[in-house]
């Protein structure tokens, strides 16, 4: 199969990348990171997320920075979290859902640990499929296919993409990468040749998984930007501004910069 010609890359720093930070960045430091993202032309970014605070103390700020941020006039910000079983996460779903869809509101659903489960190891792809076809029921207009852990390897994401969009449409499918094996690009490059055309990405390479040991952040939005552009992909962002927007968050919270796209990119503007 073709690659895709375009790319839609949805940026989930302030969200996923940012949440498992010990020490709280304040609201301003997440207003303008999301700023400076939409500025660079993002149209999906995770801005933030309304769950308890015991549970994630770092979004207790959310209706703040939700108020606070200038809005691009065809972004979408997302929020979300939970905190309970398959089953149950489901039936909880169901009324949102609902209440979502009658008002025409666009619903997307995310299923984690596709590839492998800090607590029950191998997933069994028939697992996935189950889960994509409830999400599909309750009317999910995009579908997140999920390596929270980041175990996953180019064939095997090929083999669950290419099953995926056997039960739901290839198009509304996308994949969330995490680099702990260092595969997150070889596993974004798999899916491009099974046809997905989404995925998410993390700014400066933000993020990690408080559930398993060694697990490291989201892919940097910068590799995966550098990756596509490279094939020729459109993705609509400006590299050179989200190179940026990763120097700053990452000087803002005091964190090494995880993109290695985009430290070298940094390190070549600025010694010209």
């Amino acid at each position: 199969m073709n690659l895709p010609q375009h790319v839609k890359v949805v940026e989930v720093g302030p969200r996923d990348g940012l949440q498992n930070e010990k020490d709280f960045v304040a609201t301003a430091t997440k207003i303008e990171l999301i700023n400076q993202l939409t500025a660079a032309g993002f149209v999906n970014i995770e801005a933030a997320s309304f769950v308890s605070p015991k549970w994630v103390p770092q979004m207790a700020d959310g209706r703040e920075v939700m108020a606070g941020i200038k809005r691009g006039s065809q972004a979408i910000y997302s929020q979300r979290n939970i905190n309970c079983g398959i089953a149950e996460s489901i039936a909880r779903f169901e009324p949102v859902a609902q209440a979502a869809k009658a008002q025409g509101m666009r619903l997307r659903g995310s299923i984690s640990c596709c590839f492998g489960c800090p607590y029950q190891g191998d997933v069994p792809l028939a697992s996935v499929l189950d889960v994509i076809e409830r999400l599909a029921a309750l009317g999910c207009d995009e579908i997140d296919i999920a390596d929270t852990i980041g175990v996953a390897t180019a064939e095997q994401t090929r083999k669950v993409m290419a099953a995926a969009s056997r039960v739901f449409a290839r198009e509304r499918l996308s994949g969330h990468f995490h680099d702990t094996y260092g595969q997150a690009l070889a596993n974004i490059y798999a899916a491009l040749q099974e046809g997905i055309e989404i995925f998410h990405a993390s700014v400066a390479g933000l993020g990690g998984c408080p559930y398993a040991k060694g697990a490291t952040g989201n892919v940097a939005t910068e590799d995966v930007l550098y990756l596509l552009h490279g094939l020729g992909i459109s993705t609509g962002i400006d590299l050179h501004k989200v190179v940026l927007a990763g120097d700053f968050i990452s000087t803002a919270i005091g964190r090494v910069n995880a993109s290695r796209a985009g430290k070298a990119l940094l390190a070549k503007q600025r010694s010209t």
